[in-house]
């Protein structure tokens, strides 16, 4: 079977985005915008097969690796089999699945004598309840309210919470522009493209349909974050979430406030995964997450 992989585009973007909604899937890969984000960095391509399912492939330390197939479940079946065909035949190699999410698997129900099939830890993603966010209730969460207070209390009246649209484009980069120089050379390995990655998305804003917010502090934008929206789990997705970290409270209010006028009707919130770097680990825990979005790598024996 012939399979057209190609780079995504601004103009794939409807076509791509509807294979996103059609079966359970609780990762932060399960909406377009995640992938369009990393598209260049993983040099990331699709291939549209028989109108069924979207297939994915990737590239990640040299080695190419595919996502499982975005599809209706009683499609995945065969659509993992077109996978595999393409691997096995096209590029003479055995298949390699990254980030596959555990709701796939289970409709898959692969024999282990065939494929390899771990939990990769670093790559989970947090899952929290939507309204444990927005309320910050109970004594766990009793610091990150106290944070909020004093972050409220030492900017009285000189801030304020605004929705983004595309014309913001500059004021966002400028903003990321002193977040990054603010990094220094200790910046994590994949911020730099991460902030390409934004920039993309910043060109495509409008054919994008972006959500985006931030919270200006003496008329300068100081915390910025990007969401998106899965209808089928009633989650939202964090995909981007940056702060001035000389400002105490400002990440947390942004986090709550993001999350109330965002996202009203959530149920869920995933806040993506640690990279298995402790800080961002600790900080994520800090919320309390009522759980975890797995994720796996098979391989093809």
């Amino acid at each position: 079977m012939c399979l057209d992989f190609k780079p995504i585009s601004e103009k794939d973007i409807e076509t791509i985005s509807y294979y996103f909604k059609l079966r359970s899937n609780k990762t932060c890969d399960s909406v377009f915008l995640d992938v369009y984000l990393w598209k260049d960095f993983y040099n990331v391509k699709f291939a549209i097969w028989d109108n069924k399912a979207l297939l994915i492939t990737m590239v990640i330390d040299g080695e190419d690796y595919c996502a499982l197939p975005l599809c209706k479940e009683e499609d995945i079946k065969d659509a993992f089999n077109v996978l595999i065909d393409y691997f096995n035949n096209t590029l003479n190699k055995k298949l390699k699945v990254y980030l596959a999410d555990e709701e796939g698997l289970k409709a898959l129900n692969l024999d282990e004598n065939l494929f390899d099939i771990k939990d990769i830890d670093d790559a989970k993603d947090y899952l929290y309840l939507a309204e444990s966010l927005k309320t910050l209730s109970g004594k766990k969460l009793r610091k990150k309210k106290n944070h909020i207070n004093a972050f409220l209390r030492e900017n009285e009246n000189n801030f304020y919470y605004k929705t983004l649209c595309c014309q913001a484009s500059d004021t966002i980069l400028e903003f990321l522009d002193r977040w990054r120089d603010n990094k220094g050379d200790d910046a994590e390995e994949h911020l730099d493209g991460e902030l390409e990655g934004i920039n993309d998305i910043l060109k495509n804003c409008k054919a994008l349909n972006v959500t985006m917010a931030g919270i200006f502090v003496n008329n300068k934008l100081e915390a910025f974050t990007i969401g998106s929206y899965n209808e089928l789990e009633k989650m939202a997705i964090i995909h981007i979430e940056k702060a001035n970290p000389n400002i105490r409270g400002l990440y947390p209010y942004i986090n709550q406030q993001f999350i109330i006028n965002a996202f009203p009707d959530a149920y869920l919130v995933n806040r993506e995964d640690d990279l298995g770097l402790e800080g961002l680990r600790k900080a994520k825990l800090s919320y309390e997450p009522i759980g975890y979005a797995k994720k796996y790598r098979v391989i093809q024996l």
